[in-house]
Protein backbone atom coordinates (compact mmCIF):
# COMPACT_ATOMS: atom_id res chain seq x y z
CA UNK A 1 0.00 0.00 0.00
CA UNK A 2 2.74 2.66 1.01
CA UNK A 3 4.52 2.20 -2.22
CA UNK A 4 1.07 2.63 -4.59
CA UNK A 5 0.14 5.18 -2.75
CA UNK A 6 3.75 6.72 -3.02
CA UNK A 7 3.03 6.43 -7.05
CA UNK A 8 -0.20 7.63 -7.19
CA UNK A 9 0.72 11.00 -5.99
CA UNK A 10 3.92 11.40 -7.50
CA UNK A 11 2.29 10.70 -10.75
CA UNK A 12 -0.34 13.30 -9.77
CA UNK A 13 2.28 15.54 -8.92
CA UNK A 14 4.16 15.12 -12.07
CA UNK A 15 0.87 15.80 -14.52
CA UNK A 16 0.82 19.04 -12.82
CA UNK A 17 3.90 20.50 -12.85
CA UNK A 18 5.03 19.02 -16.09
CA UNK A 19 1.64 20.28 -18.26
CA UNK A 20 1.95 23.19 -20.54
CA UNK A 21 0.99 26.13 -19.05
CA UNK A 22 0.71 29.46 -20.58
CA UNK A 23 1.48 32.57 -18.58
CA UNK A 24 -1.10 33.93 -16.32
CA UNK A 25 -2.81 36.83 -16.35
CA UNK A 26 -1.66 38.34 -12.72
CA UNK A 27 -4.53 38.79 -9.85
CA UNK A 28 -5.38 41.80 -9.16
CA UNK A 29 -3.92 43.71 -6.83
CA UNK A 30 -0.52 41.33 -6.75
CA UNK A 31 2.26 41.65 -7.55
CA UNK A 32 3.53 39.27 -11.25
CA UNK A 33 5.47 36.49 -9.91
CA UNK A 34 9.41 36.42 -10.87
CA UNK A 35 10.21 34.42 -13.21
CA UNK A 36 11.65 31.19 -12.62
CA UNK A 37 15.45 31.37 -13.37
CA UNK A 38 17.05 28.48 -16.17
CA UNK A 39 13.82 27.35 -17.49
CA UNK A 40 12.77 25.94 -14.41
CA UNK A 41 9.33 24.94 -13.69
CA UNK A 42 7.90 26.08 -9.97
CA UNK A 43 4.90 24.72 -7.75
CA UNK A 44 2.48 27.68 -7.31
CA UNK A 45 3.39 29.24 -3.89
CA UNK A 46 6.72 28.33 -4.18
CA UNK A 47 9.67 30.57 -5.42
CA UNK A 48 12.90 29.70 -6.57
CA UNK A 49 15.82 32.61 -6.87
CA UNK A 50 19.67 31.78 -8.08
CA UNK A 51 21.93 32.95 -4.57
CA UNK A 52 25.44 31.51 -6.26
CA UNK A 53 25.60 32.26 -9.86
CA UNK A 54 28.63 30.05 -11.34
CA UNK A 55 30.03 27.30 -9.39
CA UNK A 56 30.80 24.16 -11.18
CA UNK A 57 30.71 21.07 -9.88
CA UNK A 58 28.41 22.41 -6.42
CA UNK A 59 27.51 19.24 -4.67
CA UNK A 60 26.68 18.70 -1.12
CA UNK A 61 26.01 21.99 1.07
CA UNK A 62 26.31 22.72 4.91
CA UNK A 63 26.17 25.82 7.53
CA UNK A 64 28.10 26.37 10.71
CA UNK A 65 27.21 28.66 13.81
CA UNK A 66 27.86 31.45 11.81
CA UNK A 67 25.92 31.01 9.04
CA UNK A 68 28.78 29.91 6.64
CA UNK A 69 27.60 28.07 4.00
CA UNK A 70 30.15 25.55 2.71
CA UNK A 71 29.46 23.69 -0.92
CA UNK A 72 31.64 20.72 -1.28
CA UNK A 73 33.12 19.75 -5.31
CA UNK A 74 34.34 16.44 -5.26
CA UNK A 75 35.72 16.65 -9.02
CA UNK A 76 37.55 20.45 -8.24
CA UNK A 77 38.46 18.29 -4.79
CA UNK A 78 37.58 21.28 -2.31
CA UNK A 79 34.83 22.60 -0.35
CA UNK A 80 34.34 25.88 -0.51
CA UNK A 81 32.97 28.70 1.85
CA UNK A 82 30.27 31.83 1.01
CA UNK A 83 28.75 34.17 3.16
CA UNK A 84 25.59 36.18 2.86
CA UNK A 85 26.49 40.11 3.74
CA UNK A 86 22.95 40.88 4.60
CA UNK A 87 19.56 38.85 4.93
CA UNK A 88 18.07 38.12 1.82
CA UNK A 89 21.39 39.09 -0.35
CA UNK A 90 23.54 37.49 -2.52
CA UNK A 91 25.99 34.63 -1.13
CA UNK A 92 29.66 36.01 -1.31
CA UNK A 93 32.29 33.11 -1.44
CA UNK A 94 34.30 33.73 1.12
CA UNK A 95 37.25 31.50 0.75
CA UNK A 96 38.46 27.45 0.40
CA UNK A 97 37.77 25.85 3.25
CA UNK A 98 39.87 22.77 1.93
CA UNK A 99 42.24 21.84 -1.17
CA UNK A 100 43.63 18.63 -2.17
CA UNK A 101 40.95 16.34 -1.24
CA UNK A 102 39.91 14.56 -4.41
CA UNK A 103 36.54 13.16 -3.82
CA UNK A 104 34.86 15.17 -1.02
CA UNK A 105 31.68 15.03 -0.51
CA UNK A 106 29.77 14.58 2.25
CA UNK A 107 30.14 17.11 5.48
CA UNK A 108 28.49 17.82 8.96
CA UNK A 109 29.15 20.77 11.62
CA UNK A 110 29.21 20.12 15.09
CA UNK A 111 30.28 21.80 17.81
CA UNK A 112 32.86 24.40 16.31
CA UNK A 113 34.25 21.32 13.65
CA UNK A 114 33.22 20.68 9.68
CA UNK A 115 33.43 17.05 9.62
CA UNK A 116 33.91 16.21 5.75
CA UNK A 117 34.56 12.56 4.02
CA UNK A 118 36.46 11.35 1.15
CA UNK A 119 35.42 7.94 -0.58
CA UNK A 120 38.15 6.38 1.90
CA UNK A 121 38.50 8.87 4.96
CA UNK A 122 37.10 11.15 7.26
CA UNK A 123 38.43 14.09 8.30
CA UNK A 124 37.45 17.41 10.55
CA UNK A 125 38.64 20.66 10.71
CA UNK A 126 37.37 24.24 11.89
CA UNK A 127 37.61 27.72 10.95
CA UNK A 128 38.53 29.68 13.91
CA UNK A 129 38.91 33.17 12.45
CA UNK A 130 36.03 32.99 10.45
CA UNK A 131 38.01 33.60 7.28
CA UNK A 132 36.21 30.67 5.45
CA UNK A 133 39.86 28.58 5.40
CA UNK A 134 40.24 25.63 7.12
CA UNK A 135 42.69 24.79 10.09
CA UNK A 136 43.51 22.01 12.41
CA UNK A 137 42.52 20.13 9.44
CA UNK A 138 42.93 16.37 10.98
CA UNK A 139 42.02 12.81 9.32
CA UNK A 140 40.06 10.89 11.60
CA UNK A 141 39.74 7.48 10.17
CA UNK A 142 41.55 6.97 6.54
CA UNK A 143 42.13 3.24 4.65
CA UNK A 144 38.18 2.71 4.01
CA UNK A 145 36.58 1.29 1.20
CA UNK A 146 36.40 3.46 -1.67
CA UNK A 147 35.63 4.10 -5.27
CA UNK A 148 32.08 2.11 -7.24
CA UNK A 149 29.82 4.45 -5.64
CA UNK A 150 32.16 6.22 -3.65
CA UNK A 151 30.15 8.56 -1.98
CA UNK A 152 30.57 8.14 1.80
CA UNK A 153 27.92 9.72 4.14
CA UNK A 154 28.71 11.18 7.25
CA UNK A 155 26.77 12.09 10.39
CA UNK A 156 28.56 13.34 13.72
CA UNK A 157 26.39 13.01 17.13
CA UNK A 158 27.65 13.66 20.89
CA UNK A 159 28.53 10.12 21.40
CA UNK A 160 30.17 9.00 17.40
CA UNK A 161 30.02 9.54 14.19
CA UNK A 162 27.87 7.23 11.12
CA UNK A 163 29.42 6.40 7.57
CA UNK A 164 29.10 4.47 4.48
CA UNK A 165 29.85 3.65 1.65
CA UNK A 166 27.32 1.85 -1.12
CA UNK A 167 27.94 -1.03 -3.47
CA UNK A 168 31.36 -1.07 -6.03
CA UNK A 169 29.02 -2.14 -8.46
CA UNK A 170 25.27 -2.31 -9.48
CA UNK A 171 24.02 -5.63 -7.45
CA UNK A 172 27.08 -6.97 -5.85
CA UNK A 173 26.60 -9.35 -3.01
CA UNK A 174 29.18 -7.86 -0.56
CA UNK A 175 27.66 -8.82 2.67
CA UNK A 176 31.27 -10.45 4.02
CA UNK A 177 32.92 -6.95 3.22
CA UNK A 178 32.37 -3.42 4.88
CA UNK A 179 30.80 -2.01 2.04
CA UNK A 180 26.75 -1.86 1.57
CA UNK A 181 26.42 -0.97 5.34
CA UNK A 182 26.32 2.28 7.84
CA UNK A 183 28.92 2.06 10.89
CA UNK A 184 28.74 3.67 14.00
CA UNK A 185 32.13 4.68 15.21
CA UNK A 186 33.66 6.84 18.44
CA UNK A 187 34.36 10.13 17.94
CA UNK A 188 38.27 9.57 17.80
CA UNK A 189 37.19 6.50 15.51
CA UNK A 190 39.18 3.92 17.05
CA UNK A 191 36.22 1.74 17.93
CA UNK A 192 33.51 0.54 15.75
CA UNK A 193 30.09 -1.45 15.50
CA UNK A 194 27.75 -2.36 12.64
CA UNK A 195 24.44 0.13 12.60
CA UNK A 196 22.81 -1.66 9.87
CA UNK A 197 23.00 -3.05 6.27
CA UNK A 198 21.77 -3.80 3.19
CA UNK A 199 22.19 -0.74 1.58
CA UNK A 200 23.12 0.49 -2.18
CA UNK A 201 24.05 3.95 -2.41
CA UNK A 202 22.99 6.15 0.75
CA UNK A 203 25.04 9.51 0.00
CA UNK A 204 23.78 11.66 3.34
CA UNK A 205 22.54 10.62 6.47
CA UNK A 206 20.44 13.10 9.71
CA UNK A 207 18.55 12.96 12.37
CA UNK A 208 15.32 14.15 11.96
CA UNK A 209 14.45 17.16 13.96
CA UNK A 210 13.35 16.22 17.65
CA UNK A 211 14.48 12.80 17.42
CA UNK A 212 17.09 10.12 17.24
CA UNK A 213 16.24 8.39 13.99
CA UNK A 214 18.70 7.93 11.20
CA UNK A 215 17.04 8.94 8.14
CA UNK A 216 18.82 8.79 4.70
CA UNK A 217 17.86 8.35 1.01
CA UNK A 218 18.78 5.38 -1.09
CA UNK A 219 19.43 4.62 -4.88
CA UNK A 220 17.54 1.70 -6.15
CA UNK A 221 19.71 -0.63 -8.34
CA UNK A 222 19.85 -0.83 -12.32
CA UNK A 223 18.50 -3.13 -14.77
CA UNK A 224 15.29 -4.81 -12.93
CA UNK A 225 14.16 -6.10 -15.36
CA UNK A 226 16.74 -7.72 -17.52
CA UNK A 227 17.24 -11.46 -16.49
CA UNK A 228 13.52 -11.30 -18.14
CA UNK A 229 14.13 -9.29 -21.37
CA UNK A 230 14.40 -6.16 -20.51
CA UNK A 231 16.91 -4.32 -23.09
CA UNK A 232 18.09 -0.58 -24.14
CA UNK A 233 15.01 0.71 -25.97
CA UNK A 234 12.30 -2.06 -24.96
CA UNK A 235 12.62 -2.11 -20.52
CA UNK A 236 8.88 -1.96 -19.41
CA UNK A 237 10.05 -3.54 -16.22
CA UNK A 238 12.82 -1.85 -15.70
CA UNK A 239 11.53 1.68 -16.36
CA UNK A 240 9.19 1.18 -13.26
CA UNK A 241 11.30 -0.43 -10.85
CA UNK A 242 12.82 -0.75 -8.26
CA UNK A 243 11.74 2.24 -6.60
CA UNK A 244 14.10 4.91 -4.50
CA UNK A 245 13.81 4.63 -0.76
CA UNK A 246 13.79 7.44 1.80
CA UNK A 247 14.70 4.95 4.74
CA UNK A 248 14.52 5.46 8.29
CA UNK A 249 17.89 3.36 9.28
CA UNK A 250 17.97 1.12 12.72
CA UNK A 251 20.24 -0.60 15.37
CA UNK A 252 20.49 -3.74 13.24
CA UNK A 253 18.07 -3.34 10.47
CA UNK A 254 18.57 -4.78 7.14
CA UNK A 255 17.69 -2.59 4.29
CA UNK A 256 17.34 -5.87 1.60
CA UNK A 257 20.36 -4.73 -1.00
CA UNK A 258 21.21 -6.54 -3.09
CA UNK A 259 18.99 -9.13 -3.02
CA UNK A 260 15.70 -7.82 -2.16
CA UNK A 261 14.09 -4.07 -3.36
CA UNK A 262 11.58 -1.99 -2.65
CA UNK A 263 8.28 -3.67 -0.32
CA UNK A 264 10.08 -6.91 -0.19
CA UNK A 265 10.41 -7.87 -4.21
CA UNK A 266 13.42 -10.07 -4.51
CA UNK A 267 15.78 -9.64 -7.56
CA UNK A 268 15.20 -12.24 -10.50
CA UNK A 269 18.71 -12.65 -10.15
CA UNK A 270 18.99 -14.03 -6.60
CA UNK A 271 15.20 -15.94 -6.85
CA UNK A 272 17.00 -19.17 -6.27
CA UNK A 273 19.02 -18.55 -3.00
CA UNK A 274 17.45 -21.07 -0.80
CA UNK A 275 17.37 -18.51 2.11
CA UNK A 276 15.54 -15.90 -0.28
CA UNK A 277 12.05 -15.82 1.65
CA UNK A 278 14.15 -15.52 4.47
CA UNK A 279 16.37 -12.34 2.95
CA UNK A 280 12.67 -10.50 2.00
CA UNK A 281 11.21 -11.11 5.18
CA UNK A 282 14.20 -9.53 7.18
CA UNK A 283 13.87 -6.54 4.64
CA UNK A 284 12.86 -3.63 6.20
CA UNK A 285 11.12 -1.47 3.64
CA UNK A 286 10.92 1.75 3.09
CA UNK A 287 9.11 4.36 4.75
CA UNK A 288 8.84 6.08 1.64
CA UNK A 289 9.11 4.67 -1.76
CA UNK A 290 9.94 7.64 -4.41
CA UNK A 291 10.02 7.13 -7.92
CA UNK A 292 12.30 4.19 -9.72
CA UNK A 293 15.75 5.65 -10.95
CA UNK A 294 15.67 9.14 -9.61
CA UNK A 295 18.73 9.28 -7.89
CA UNK A 296 17.62 10.67 -4.78
CA UNK A 297 20.75 12.59 -3.06
CA UNK A 298 20.64 15.00 -0.58
CA UNK A 299 17.77 15.87 2.13
CA UNK A 300 16.75 18.15 4.82
CA UNK A 301 13.99 18.17 7.38
CA UNK A 302 12.41 21.42 8.15
CA UNK A 303 12.92 21.92 11.44
CA UNK A 304 10.09 23.04 13.37
CA UNK A 305 12.08 25.17 16.18
CA UNK A 306 13.76 27.24 13.70
CA UNK A 307 10.30 27.60 11.19
CA UNK A 308 8.54 28.90 14.30
CA UNK A 309 11.14 31.57 14.72
CA UNK A 310 11.54 32.54 11.13
CA UNK A 311 8.14 31.92 9.45
CA UNK A 312 9.96 30.82 6.52
CA UNK A 313 7.15 28.09 5.84
CA UNK A 314 3.35 27.42 6.54
CA UNK A 315 3.29 25.16 9.91
CA UNK A 316 2.47 22.41 8.19
CA UNK A 317 5.56 22.01 6.35
CA UNK A 318 7.52 21.37 9.50
CA UNK A 319 8.84 18.23 9.89
CA UNK A 320 8.51 17.38 6.31
CA UNK A 321 11.75 16.64 4.45
CA UNK A 322 12.83 18.25 0.70
CA UNK A 323 14.99 16.11 -1.38
CA UNK A 324 16.83 16.71 -4.37
CA UNK A 325 16.47 14.11 -7.16
CA UNK A 326 19.44 13.99 -9.59
CA UNK A 327 18.16 12.24 -12.39
CA UNK A 328 19.15 8.83 -13.96
CA UNK A 329 20.04 7.36 -17.20
CA UNK A 330 18.34 3.97 -16.79
CA UNK A 331 15.18 4.92 -17.95
CA UNK A 332 13.29 5.16 -21.36
CA UNK A 333 12.50 8.89 -20.79
CA UNK A 334 14.50 11.55 -18.05
CA UNK A 335 12.71 10.79 -14.54
CA UNK A 336 13.70 12.60 -11.51
CA UNK A 337 15.26 16.12 -12.02
CA UNK A 338 13.55 17.63 -9.20
CA UNK A 339 13.24 19.21 -6.12
CA UNK A 340 10.42 17.57 -4.02
CA UNK A 341 8.69 17.40 -0.57
CA UNK A 342 8.14 14.47 1.11
CA UNK A 343 5.07 15.17 3.71
CA UNK A 344 4.84 13.20 7.33
CA UNK A 345 1.87 12.60 8.81
CA UNK A 346 1.23 15.41 11.80
CA UNK A 347 -0.74 12.58 14.01
CA UNK A 348 1.98 10.10 15.69
CA UNK A 349 -1.25 7.85 16.29
CA UNK A 350 -1.78 7.74 13.04
CA UNK A 351 1.76 7.02 12.14
CA UNK A 352 3.61 9.90 12.10
CA UNK A 353 5.36 8.93 9.16
CA UNK A 354 5.93 9.98 5.39
CA UNK A 355 2.44 10.44 3.90
CA UNK A 356 2.70 11.42 0.43
CA UNK A 357 5.46 13.33 -2.23
CA UNK A 358 5.00 16.59 -4.22
CA UNK A 359 7.28 17.82 -6.58
CA UNK A 360 7.92 21.69 -5.79
CA UNK A 361 10.89 22.41 -8.81
CA UNK A 362 11.02 20.52 -11.86
CA UNK A 363 14.43 20.75 -13.55
CA UNK A 364 12.95 19.52 -16.94
CA UNK A 365 11.12 21.58 -18.92
CA UNK A 366 10.38 22.08 -22.82
CA UNK A 367 11.57 18.51 -23.40
CA UNK A 368 14.93 19.83 -21.84
CA UNK A 369 17.19 18.47 -18.83
CA UNK A 370 17.72 22.24 -17.13
CA UNK A 371 19.55 21.20 -14.02
CA UNK A 372 20.84 18.24 -12.24
CA UNK A 373 19.48 18.59 -8.34
CA UNK A 374 22.26 17.38 -5.86
CA UNK A 375 21.62 18.31 -2.24
CA UNK A 376 18.91 20.20 0.16
CA UNK A 377 19.97 22.20 3.05
CA UNK A 378 17.81 24.59 5.72
CA UNK A 379 19.71 27.68 6.04
CA UNK A 380 19.09 30.27 9.05
CA UNK A 381 16.38 32.18 7.73
CA UNK A 382 14.32 29.10 7.30
CA UNK A 383 14.29 28.88 3.73
CA UNK A 384 15.88 25.72 1.57
CA UNK A 385 19.10 26.41 -0.46
CA UNK A 386 19.33 23.34 -3.05
CA UNK A 387 22.46 22.93 -5.51
CA UNK A 388 23.01 21.53 -8.97
CA UNK A 389 26.41 20.50 -10.21
CA UNK A 390 24.61 21.31 -13.75
CA UNK A 391 24.86 23.93 -14.51
CA UNK A 392 27.00 24.75 -11.07
CA UNK A 393 24.09 26.75 -9.07
CA UNK A 394 23.29 27.09 -5.39
CA UNK A 395 19.39 27.95 -5.49
CA UNK A 396 17.20 29.68 -2.66
CA UNK A 397 13.56 27.81 -2.22
CA UNK A 398 10.94 29.84 -0.15
CA UNK A 399 7.11 30.01 -0.41
CA UNK A 400 5.66 33.08 -1.66
CA UNK A 401 3.43 35.82 0.25
CA UNK A 402 0.12 36.67 -0.53
CA UNK A 403 -2.17 35.43 -3.44
CA UNK A 404 0.03 32.24 -4.73
CA UNK A 405 1.36 32.43 -8.58
CA UNK A 406 3.23 29.67 -10.12
CA UNK A 407 6.49 30.72 -11.73
CA UNK A 408 6.29 30.40 -15.32
CA UNK A 409 10.11 29.35 -16.94
CA UNK A 410 11.57 32.20 -18.91
CA UNK A 411 11.72 30.71 -21.64
CA UNK A 412 7.86 30.26 -21.66
CA UNK A 413 7.51 33.49 -21.14
CA UNK A 414 9.77 34.60 -23.83
CA UNK A 415 8.19 32.53 -26.77
CA UNK A 416 11.23 30.30 -27.02
CA UNK A 417 8.96 27.01 -26.32
CA UNK A 418 6.73 25.26 -24.13
CA UNK A 419 6.69 23.21 -21.31
CA UNK A 420 6.17 19.89 -22.81
CA UNK A 421 5.12 16.92 -20.79
CA UNK A 422 6.02 14.46 -22.92
CA UNK A 423 10.32 14.26 -23.02
CA UNK A 424 12.40 13.31 -25.88
CA UNK A 425 13.47 9.52 -26.15
CA UNK A 426 16.32 10.28 -27.71
CA UNK A 427 18.32 12.74 -25.36
CA UNK A 428 20.51 11.32 -22.72
CA UNK A 429 21.48 13.06 -19.37
CA UNK A 430 25.00 14.92 -19.19
CA UNK A 431 27.35 12.13 -17.98
CA UNK A 432 27.75 13.32 -14.32
CA UNK A 433 27.68 11.38 -10.97
CA UNK A 434 25.19 10.10 -9.52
Amino acid sequence: MRSALGTLVVVVSVAGIARAQPPEAPVTGAPAAPAAPDGYIVREGYRVEVMIERLPGARFLEFDDRGTLYVSRPGQGDIVAFRQEEPGGPWKRLGTFITGKRQVHGMHFRDGWLWFTTSGAVFKGRDADGDGVGEDVTEVLGGLPSGGHWWRSILVTGDGFYTSIGDSGNITDQTTTDRQKIWKYSLDGKDRSLFCSGIRNTEKLLLRPGTHEVWGLDHGSDWFGKEVGDAQGNQPITDLNPPDEFNHYIQGGFYGHPFVVGDRLPRYEYLKREDIHDLAADTIPPAWSVGAHWATNGFCFIDPGLNQRTGAFPRDHEGDAFIACHGSWNSSEPVGYCVARIVFDKDPALGGGPAGLLKIVSTVSGGRIRGRPVDCTQAPDGSVLFSTDQPGRVYRLTREAGPHRRQTPRHARDGMGRCGSKLSRTRKPPATPA
